[in-house]
C-alpha cells in the first residue's frame, strides 16, 4: 500500500496550477475530461513517479465546491492509495460499513472512492492497476494518461512521502483509518501515525480553525533550497522546511 496521488481543491485552476508547478518545479501531464461528470476541471502533475492533482469546480453545487466553502478556501482534498487489488480492498472496507460513493472496474484500472463522512472528512480512494505485459508497474498510472513520463521532473521535488490529517479527535480518526487500511496506528511526536509503504499518514489536532480535513502533504525535496526560493518569491515560504501551495501546507522531507 503506497501513497500514489494527492489532490488539492481550488477555486482558480490556472492560478493554482501556476503556483504548484512553479514552487515544486513540476509540469502538467494531463487534463482529464472525465472529471467533468462531477462538474470539475483538473490538472495532473507527476512528482517523480507519484502525482499531485488539482481539481476545481466549474459549476455550482459540486461536492468539491462545498468542501471549499466548508473549509474556508482552497486546500488539500483527496488521498489516493495504490494497492495490489482494489476490488478485494473495496469488499473488505465496505464490509466495515464504510460507504463507497464511486467505483470503477476496468481491465487495467480499478478504484473506489469512499464517503468523506465515513473517513474523517477526507475523500479517500483505494486504487490498483493491471499494467500491460512488459510494462513497469511503477510507471503505469492511467489517471495521468499513457504519456505522462515525458512530463516527469524530479530535480526539485521527487515524490510523495505522507499526508497529515487534522481532526477534532486525532486518536479516533487514527483508529478509524487503521481499520480502513488494515494497518496499525502508533503515537509519536505528538501525532498518531499509520505507516504505509515508503511513507505515512498522520493525524493531528485542528490548529488553523479550518475544520477537519487534509492539513498538509509531505513531499520529497530533491532540491529544498530551490523550492524554498520559488516559494519565497510568491510569499508562500512558511519555514525552512515548509511552503504553502493551493491553500495547503507542504512539508519538504
Amino acid at each position: 500500500m503506497r501513497l500514489r496521488q494527492c489532490v488539492f481543491v481550488a477555486r482558480d485552476l490556472e492560478a493554482s496550477r501556476a503556483e504548484l508547478c512553479d514552487i515544486l518545479g513540476i509540469n502538467v501531464a494531463y487534463r482529464d475530461p472525465g472529471v467533468g461528470k462531477w462538474g470539475l476541471a483538473n490538472v495532473v502533475c507527476p512528482v517523480g513517479d507519484d502525482f499531485l492533482e488539482i481539481v476545481a469546480p466549474e459549476k455550482p453545487g459540486t461536492s468539491a465546491g462545498r468542501y471549499i466553502d466548508r473549509r474556508a478556501g482552497d486546500g488539500g482534498y483527496m488521498v489516493i492509495l495504490q494497492v495490489p487489488d482494489a476490488i478485494k480492498e473495496r469488499e473488505r472496507v465496505t464490509g466495515l460499513g464504510i460507504r463507497a460513493v464511486e467505483q470503477k472496474n476496468l481491465p487495467e484500472y480499478r478504484y473506489t472512492h469512499f464517503h468523506p463522512s465515513d473517513t474523517a472528512s477526507v475523500l479517500l480512494s483505494i486504487d490498483s492497476v493491471v499494467p500491460p505485459p512488459g510494462t513497469d508497474p511503477a510507471l503505469f498510472w492511467p489517471p495521468a494518461s499513457n504519456d505522462w513520463l515525458k512530463h516527469r521532473r524530479a530535480d526539485m521535488a521527487s515524490g510523495l512521502a505522507g499526508v497529515e490529517i487534522q481532526y477534532s479527535d486525532p486518536a479516533t480518526a487514527a483508529t478509524l483509518w487503521s481499520r480502513i487500511l488494515n494497518r496499525p496506528a502508533t503515537t509519536s511526536g505528538g501525532a498518531h501515525r499509520i505507516a504505509i509503504d515508503g511513507g505515512e499518514i498522520r493525524f493531528v489536532p485542528i490548529t488553523d480553525g479550518r475544520g477537519p480535513g487534509v492539513s498538509a502533504f509531505d513531499v520529497k525535496a530533491a532540491d529544498k533550497q530551490r523550492v524554498l526560493a520559488a516559494a519565497e518569491k510568491r510569499g508562500k515560504r512558511r519555514s525552512d522546511s515548509q511552503v504553502e501551495v493551493c491553500g495547503c501546507r507542504i512539508n519538504l522531507v
